[in-house]
C-alpha cells in the first residue's frame, strides 16, 4: 500500500468513525436540584427543521444536530436553555434544567386511569412528588400525605395514620395502588391505619382525587381516593444494560427513628428491573414540653411475677409502649417486547412488629387504675401480587387497553389484657383479595374519546379467636371479631366516561358507572352471644353518575365546576363485627344495613399572577343520604349486655336518615425574586347530621404558611403548622365518650384545643450523587394532639438524613 493510499484510508477511517460517535451521540436531560431525569423535553434548533424529544430516562438522540446549531431544550414545568452543538459537547452531553417558579399543567393519571392535562380535569387533584417526599423526610406514608397541608390525618397509635378528606375517613376513602384497590371487606368505619403498609420511599407519584371518585373506581370512594404510584423499572434507550441506584439513611430524635433504604434499578432495551427496601425502627415517642397537662403519660403498667402494677412514669412526655418497627419489600420486572406491548409484574410486602395500641393503655377504668395491662396489633402484613399491562391498538373498540390482576394477602390480629386479669384476648383476621380490573380508552377524534372499563373483585375473610392465660398457659374459645363461618365479599361493575373538547380551553368529562354488591356471612357459634340469627346476605347495587367542566378562560385563569354522586356498600365489618367502641359501650351487627349515598358539588378557581404568584380556591358541598352511623341499638331485646366483663350499652351502625359537609380551601403563593417565595394553605369545614350532631370525621380549621429559599443545590424552608380548635359542642356523641384523648374546658368537658408549630427544613446537594437534609420541627416543643388522635404529636423533633445516587 502507497502512502497516498495509507492516508487515504486513514482519512475514510476518520470519517467514518467521527459520522459513528454522531450517529451515538445521547443527551441527558436533568432535573437540576433533584439530578433526576426529566422525560418529554423538547429539543429543537431554531427553524425547528431537526427536533427530538428526550424519553422516560430522560435521554434523547442529538447527533443530527449540526455545529451551526442553537440547539434549545423546554419544558413547561422548566426554565428554557439553549446551547451550541460545541457547548454541548464541552457539557459531556449533559443538561441540568432549572424549574420555573410556576410550573405549567402536569399530567393526571388517577381521575381516568389514563394520562390526561391537568388543564381537562374537572376534579380538585393534589400531586405529591418524589422531590417533595424526600425534602419532607416523612417517617411513614400518612405523614407523607399529613405533610400536604391537604389531607388531615389521626394517629391512634405511633404505627398508623388515618387520612380524612372532606369529612370521610376510613373505608369511606380509597387507597388504590398501582391502580388496585387496598379496600377490603373488613376495612372499618373508625380510624383506620392501614395507610403505613405503603412504602413512602418507594413512591414515584401520589395524586389525591377530592370528592367522590365513584364513576372510576366504584364503592367506598365518598370523600375522595388517595392512589399511590409505586417506582417504574425504566427502559434503557440503547442496547447497553444501565443501572441506577438509591440510598437512604435517616435519624429522627423523638423517637429514635432509624431508617434504611435501598433501590436498585437494572434497564436493558426491552426488559427493566427495580428492587427495593425499606426497614425502620422507633422507639416510644416523646411528646412536647409545653401544653395541655391532660396530654402527659403519667403511669403504665408494668406486669412484675404474677402482679400487675401501675408505675409512675419518670419522665411524662415519653409515651411509654408506643415504638414498633416496619420492613418493606417492592420488586418490579417490566418487559416490553414491542411498541404496543408493555407487561409488568410486581411484588409488594409489607409488616410491621407488635403495634401498642397507645389511645386504649392510656385508658382508665374504676379506682382510678388503667384499665388495660396490654394491648396492641399483633405483626400486620400485607401482600400483593400484581400483573397488569397495556396494550396500543387502534381498532373499532380500542385505541388503548390497561388491565391489572392482582392477588391481596392481609393478615392482622388484635391482642389485650385486662389489668389484674391473666387472660389475653386474641383475635385473628385473615383476607385474601383478588382484583381483575380492565380500562380502555378509545380516541374517537381530535375532540372526543370515552373510557370505560370493567372490575370484579372477591375478598375470603378468616376470623378466628382464642383467650389465654399468660400463667397458666391454659386456652379457651372467646368470641371472634367477625363471625367465624364462611364471609365473603364480592363486587362486580361496569364504568364509561366521556371526554369532549370544545377547544383547547374548555373540557367536558361525563360518566356513569353501575356496582353491584354481595356479601355472605355465617355464624357458627352462638353461644357465646345468642344471635338472633345465624347468617347474614346483603345482595345491593347502585348506579353513579358525574359532570364536570374544566374551562382556561385565558392562559392565567381557570375554572373547575364538577358535580357527582357515590356510594359506600355495607362491608363485613360493618354489619357483623362486634366489637367494643368505647369504654362501656358495644357494637354488635346489623344484617338490614343498607348502601349510603353521597352527592357533591365542587367549585374551583385558580389565577397565576405573571411571574409573581397565584392563587388557587375550591369549595365544595356534600349531602349524605342514608348515611351509616353509630347509634344506641338492641340486642335481643336488650339495650345492654355483659362484653369482656363489663355490662355495655349496646350500638350499632344503623342508617339514621341524612348528613351534610361543607368547606372551603385557599392556597396562595407569592415569589419574591428568584429565590424566594411565600406559601400559605388554609382548609376549613364544617358538618353535621339531622339530628344536629356534628359529623365525626370533620376536621378543624388547618392549615400552613412557608418561607421558602432555592438556589441551585440549597432549598431551606422555614413553616408554620396550625390546627383550631374544636370546643365540647362540636365534638359528636362518640369523641364525647373519650375524655382520655382531649383537655379539659373550663366547665370540666372535653375538647380539642387549638395548637401551632414552628418548623425549619433543608436540603443540600454537597455533590451530584449526595444530599444532606437536616430539618427542625417543632421548634418550640409544644405539646399537641391532633384531632381525635389517640397518640400525641412529637416534640422538638431533629432529622438528619443522607441520600446518594450511584
Amino acid at each position: 500500500m502507497t502512502r497516498g493510499h495509507f492516508m487515504r484510508f486513514v482519512y475514510i477511517f476518520l470519517f467514518v468513525t467521527s459520522g459513528f460517535q454522531l450517529i451515538s451521540q445521547t443527551v441527558t436531560v436533568r432535573d437540576m436540584t433533584s439530578k433526576k431525569p426529566v422525560e418529554n423535553v423538547a429539543i429543537y434548533n431554531a427553524d425547528h427543521s431537526r427536533t427530538a424529544l428526550s424519553d422516560d430516562s430522560g435521554q434523547a438522540d442529538v447527533s443530527y444536530f449540526t455545529e451551526s446549531d442553537s440547539i434549545t431544550f423546554q419544558h413547561a414545568a422548566y426554565k428554557e436553555i439553549t446551547f451550541t452543538l460545541k457547548s454541548l459537547k464541552a457539557s459531556g452531553y449533559l443538561v441540568n434544567l432549572e424549574k420555573k417558579n410556576i410550573a405549567l399543567q402536569e399530567v393526571i393519571i388517577s381521575a381516568t386511569r389514563f394520562e390526561r392535562d391537568e388543564k381537562e380535569i374537572p376534579n380538585k387533584v393534589e400531586t405529591i412528588t418524589p422531590e417533595q417526599v424526600q425534602f419532607n423526610n416523612p417517617q411513614t406514608t400518612a405523614d407523607m400525605l399529613s405533610y400536604s397541608d391537604e389531607v388531615f390525618i389521626q394517629k391512634s397509635q405511633l404505627g398508623g395514620g388515618s387520612p380524612m378528606i372532606r369529612g370521610f375517613s376510613a373505608n369511606s376513602v380509597l387507597i388504590v395502588v398501582d391502580g388496585i384497590r387496598m379496600n377490603n371487606a373488613i376495612f372499618r368505619s373508625g380510624n383506620l391505619q392501614n395507610l403505613i403498609a405503603l412504602d413512602a420511599n418507594s413512591l414515584q407519584r401520589t395524586e389525591v382525587i377530592f370528592g367522590p371518585g365513584t364513576v372510576i373506581y366504584g364503592s367506598d370512594a365518598l370523600g375522595g381516593v388517595m392512589s399511590f404510584m409505586t417506582l417504574e423499572p425504566k427502559l434503557s434507550t440503547d442496547k447497553k444494560l444501565s443501572t441506577s441506584v438509591n440510598m437512604i439513611a435517616r435519624y429522627s430524635t423523638a423517637n429514635n427513628e432509624r431508617t434504611g433504604h435501598l433501590d436498585f434499578t437494572l434497564s436493558g432495551k426491552k426488559w427493566s428491573s427495580v428492587s427495593s427496601i425499606t426497614s425502620s425502627w422507633f422507639d416510644d415517642l416523646q411528646m412536647g414540653s409545653s401544653g395541655p397537662e391532660e396530654y402527659l403519660r403519667k403511669n403504665y403498667v408494668e406486669t412484675q411475677g404474677q402482679e400487675d402494677i401501675m408505675v409512675n412514669n419518670s419522665d411524662q412526655t415519653i409515651q411509654r409502649f408506643s415504638g414498633y418497627n416496619q420492613l418493606n419489600l417492592l420488586q418490579k420486572f417490566r418487559f416490553k417486547p414491542n411498541r404496543w406491548l408493555d407487561l409488568t409484574y410486581a411484588f409488594q410486602y409489607s409488616e410491621t412488629s407488635d403495634v401498642p395500641r397507645y389511645d386504649r393503655l392510656i385508658q382508665y377504668g374504676s379506682n382510678d387504675t388503667l384499665k388495660y395491662a396490654s394491648w396492641y396489633y399483633g405483626p400486620q402484613t400485607w401482600m400483593m401480587n400484581m400483573i397488569s399491562g397495556s396494550v396500543n391498538v387502534n381498532c373499532r373498540m380500542i385505541t388503548e387497553l390497561k388491565f391489572g390482576l392482582a392477588w391481596q394477602r392481609f393478615e392482622e390480629s388484635r391482642h389485650s389484657r385486662n389489668f389484674d386479669d391473666p387472660w389475653f384476648k386474641n383475635q385473628y383476621e385473615h383476607v385474601d383479595g383478588y382484583t381483575l380490573n380492565i380500562d380502555i380508552e378509545k380516541k374517537l377524534n381530535a375532540s372526543n374519546s370515552i373510557f370505560y372499563g370493567f372490575e370484579g373483585m372477591y375478598n375470603d375473610i378468616i376470623s378466628t379467636a382464642d383467650k389465654t392465660n399468660y400463667l397458666t398457659g391454659q386456652s379457651k374459645s372467646t368470641g371472634t371479631r367477625y363471625p367465624d363461618g364462611d364471609n365473603d365479599f364480592r363486587t362486580m361493575a361496569a364504568y364509561v366516561n366521556y371526554e369532549h373538547k370544545f377547544s383547547d380551553h374548555m373540557f367536558l368529562f361525563a360518566g356513569m358507572r353501575y356496582t353491584h354488591v354481595n356479601l355472605s356471612s355465617t355464624i357458627e357459634d352462638t353461644s357465646l352471644y345468642h344471635f338472633p340469627f345465624d347468617e347474614i346476605n346483603i345482595k345491593t347495587g347502585a348506579m353513579n353518575g358525574s359532570v364536570g367542566l374544566s374551562w382556561k378562560p385565558a392562559e392565567s385563569w381557570q375554572t373547575r365546576l364538577n358535580l357527582s354522586s357515590g356510594f359506600r356498600a355495607p362491608n363485613l365489618d360493618d354489619v357483623g363485627k362486634v366489637f367494643d367502641s368505647s369504654p362501656g359501650n358495644v357494637v354488635v351487627p346489623n344484617p338490614d344495613l343498607e348502601p349510603e349515598y353521597a352527592y357533591n358539588a365542587d367549585l374551583g378557581l385558580s389565577k397565576t399572577f405573571s411571574h409573581y404568584g397565584m392563587l388557587e380556591l375550591s369549595a365544595f358541598y356534600t349531602y349524605l343520604d342514608n348515611a351509616m352511623v353509630r347509634r344506641d341499638f338492641t340486642f335481643n331485646g336488650e339495650d345492654s349486655i355483659w362484653y369482656d366483663g363489663e355490662l355495655s350499652q349496646v350500638e350499632a351502625l344503623v342508617n339514621a336518615g341524612s348528613a351534610w359537609i361543607c368547606g372551603v380551601s385557599a392556597t396562595g403563593t407569592l415569589y419574591m425574586g428568584d429565590y424566594f417565595s411565600i406559601r400559605s394553605m388554609l382548609t376549613w369545614m364544617r358538618g353535621e347530621d339531622d339530628e344536629g350532631y356534628a359529623v365525626r370525621h370533620v376536621p378543624p380549621l388547618y392549615g400552613s404558611t412557608s418561607f421558602i429559599f432555592m438556589n441551585g443545590p440549597y432549598k431551606l424552608e422555614l413553616y408554620a403548622n396550625y390546627n383550631g380548635e374544636i370546643p365540647y359542642s362540636r365534638l359528636t356523641p362518640t369523641e364525647r365518650d373519650k375524655p382520655y384523648m382531649y383537655a379539659t374546658d373550663a366547665d370540666g368537658n372535653p375538647y380539642c384545643p387549638g395548637w401551632w408549630t414552628l418548623n425549619f427544613k433543608s436540603s443540600i446537594r454537597l455533590i451530584d450523587q449526595l444530599t444532606l437534609d437536616l430539618g427542625l420541627e417543632n421548634i418550640f416543643s409544644k405539646r399537641y394532639r391532633p384531632y381525635s388522635s389517640g397518640i400525641v404529636s412529637p416534640g422538638r423533633n431533629f432529622i438528619v438524613a443522607i441520600r446518594a445516587t450511584l
